[in-house]
């Protein structure tokens, strides 16, 4: 398979398209080669502490404009929908995360608060306390279900790696020897998703990913074509030594870009 073969793209952001508020090289161009293709593509992250709505507003303010919310798929997203078909309208909800997750909490029907919750819903929550982590445990203990968005363990910025989501659920399944339901990638729920949005078949979509055991093993498992850009989390010899391989590896979407091109 070539890249002529590619019908739909999914790409993660964070450390793909950029770190923290940096572009990464060539995220603009090569959006825009996909678009002048007529290449169809989704924004899909791990990251549950945004909405669509400022994701859409960060590409803009990148130079990437006029990027429609249903094409940003977040973890927070897939859980709410997790949660809508198990249980119904207005069930109680405490979430560890940032306000994003909460707004798309509520904006799926459930009702976010901190006692006698059905829930807890842990991501990753750049304004993180003690406190919260007190009352998520307790409740956890005292019978909530414990949902995690995603387990990524860190998160990629310009200082350079820092706590993910999967570093506030340690936090939580240390203090209640509970561990929870996962819901981002590399679990499936995401990638039919992707998939549903793009109607692009598996075969023929291509997954652009920073992370081998998220990104690239949950579209292997999906049977997706991977490409794996060495400008996030996933360091060469990590590649080198493990068992998760890629179709493709390029230092970063410039790179990619003058191949493709």
């Amino acid at each position: 398979m070539g890249f002529s073969d590619i019908t739909g793209v999914i790409l993660d952001m964070d450390g793909v398209l950029w770190r923290g508020d940096e572009p990464l090289p060539g995220m603009v161009d090569f959006l825009n080669m996909l678009r002048a293709r007529g290449i169809p593509f989704v924004l899909a992250t791990n990251n549950s502490s945004k909405t669509p709505a400022n994701y859409v507003a960060k590409l803009a303010k990148l130079g990437v404009p006029d990027v429609s919310e249903t094409q940003v798929i977040t973890s927070g997203m897939a859980t709410a929908a997790y949660l809508q078909e198990r249980t119904p309208a207005g069930t109680r909800v405490y979430v560890v995360g940032g306000d994003g997750l909460r707004e798309i909490m509520r904006g799926a029907g459930f009702t976010v608060c901190d006692t006698d919750v059905d829930f807890v819903v842990a991501g990753m929550d750049p304004d993180l306390t003690y406190e919260k982590l007190k009352r998520g445990a307790l409740l956890i203990r005292a019978g909530a279900t414990f949902i995690g968005t995603n387990a990524d363990r860190t998160f990629p910025t310009p200082e350079g790696l820092v706590p993910g989501a999967g570093s506030v659920l340690a936090a939580l399944e240390t203090a209640t020897d509970q561990q929870p339901t996962i819901i981002g990638k590399p679990y499936d729920p995401m990638f039919r998703t992707a998939l549903h949005t793009l109607g692009t078949l598996p075969d023929d979509t291509l997954m652009i990913g920073d992370r081998l055991n998220t990104d690239i093993a949950g579209a292997l498992h999906m049977g997706l074509p991977t490409l794996l850009v060495l400008s996030g989390v996933t360091r060469r010899e990590e590649l080198e030594t493990g068992d998760i391989q890629p179709d493709w590896v390029y230092e970063n979407l410039a790179a990619l870009l003058a191949d493709w091109g």
